[in-house]
């Protein structure tokens, strides 16, 4: 057959995948349980004790804010911990003024040393987790914000839906236009690579949420997945520990709540660049020709449907391929807030994020791994460490 025929046949093809993840999203989508909504405005069932853990390298310009938020909860039995993990800024004094002010919510540790073989955050993480004595632990970052609600909001939903893992998705801030072209690409290429709505269904063992922003844990399922010494060289370690969950068939259970728990990415287009670059190559296990059909994958369904439209053969299906993707953009905007009309710069968005999986593969391999909050990590330690089962 000449080449020629076969682009017909593959543009339809693309159309055909673009037309059924658009229909399942639609169909899914809407199941995922939005907590802002009155009928979630309730206290947990037994007001169990939650500890919030709250890592930080480096923060002093977010962490107040964080924490005041979470000092602000109306959730009555709630402790914080703050950890200071060997900040070489005023993380560590700002963590210790607000306790001073808080001393019966707010606890500060201070890490001064990394043990071998462990990643920083895990190991703060872990750490913090020593110290908890709670029915629940939260663990999230020092950058986020909280609704004063959140925290019972959330807690109230776990213990209704008996939940093991729960995770709420966090809205993106978005500042700039270029941020809000790349983050409304990777809402949608997200759904490519899970379907949030069957997170709750132990047979989809390819479906898990893992968000750093928010991860909550009962305290007694934490023990079982190890803690974070089972994830101490994972890079990725909130996808690492929710894929866990699934596979040893707990209860994971995912929420919306737009405006709710608030996030603010990283500043411009570019530096969400940044921020993918550290992260990506990790992905993908540190493999270069999984990375690669990535960038192969991203390519045909996301750049050769631009391509086709000039030609009359594949204009057609092109065309219903640019609806799907633009269907699919309003559906995940719904939730995050996202304008849906970033759409038109997605082509962009493709080529920038392809550029990132190239970046970030070349920049690990020149250095030969990875440097992760201050510390250098070689690739070949970090290929080694096998923490998922089957």
């Amino acid at each position: 057959m000449n080449s020629a025929h076969i682009f017909p046949y593959v543009a339809w093809l693309v159309a055909l995948f673009w037309i059924w993840k658009t229909i399942t999203a639609a169909r899914g989508l809407p199941g995922i349980p939005d907590i802002t909504s009155p009928q979630y405005d309730v206290a947990p069932e037994g007001s169990p004790s939650l500890t919030v853990i709250v890592p930080a390298r480096n923060e002093a310009a977010d962490v107040a804010a964080c924490l005041q938020s979470l000092l602000r909860q109306d959730y009555a039995n709630l402790q914080i911990i703050a950890v200071d993990d060997r900040s070489t800024d005023q993380t560590g004094a700002i963590m210790e003024a607000l306790a001073a002010e808080h001393p019966d919510k707010l606890y500060v540790l201070h890490i001064t040393a990394l043990p071998p073989n462990w990643l920083g955050k895990p190991h703060a993480m872990a750490f913090a987790a020593r110290h908890a004595t709670s029915d629940y632990l939260l663990f999230t970052d020092a950058d986020i914000l909280f609704r004063p609600d959140a925290l019972r909001r959330c807690l109230a939903q776990a213990v209704a839906t008996n939940a093991d893992h729960f995770v709420t998705l966090p809205t993106p801030t978005v500042k700039t236009h270029g941020e809000g072209m790349l983050l409304g690409f990777l809402q949608v290429l997200g759904l490519w690579a899970t379907r949030p709505w069957r997170a709750d269904n132990p047979r989809a063992k390819r479906d898990f949420v893992g968000i750093g922003a928010f991860c909550l844990l009962r305290s007694s399922v934490y023990q079982q997945l190890g803690g974070f010494e089972a994830f101490h060289m994972e890079i990725l370690e909130d996808l690492t520990l929710a894929r866990q969950v699934k596979l040893m068939e707990l209860r994971q259970r995912v929420a919306i709540a737009p405006g709710l728990v608030k996030v603010h990415w990283a500043a411009g287009a570019m530096g969400v660049v940044g921020v993918m670059t550290k992260n990506l190559f990790a992905v993908f296990r540190f493999h270069v020709s999984f990375l690669l059909m990535a960038c192969g994958w991203l390519a045909l369904f996301y750049l050769a449907p631009i391509a086709f439209l000039a030609w009359p053969q594949t204009r057609i299906p092109a065309i219903v391929t640019l609806a799907a993707i633009a269907l699919l953009y309003r559906l995940a905007g719904r939730l995050s807030g996202i304008s849906a009309w970033y759409v038109v710069l997605f082509p962009i968005s493709a080529m920038l994020f392809i550029y990132s999986l190239l970046r970030s593969m070349f920049i690990t391999l020149a250095q030969g791994g990875v440097t992760w909050r201050g510390t250098f990590y070689p690739l070949a330690e970090l290929r080694q460490k096998k923490t998922f089962v089957s």
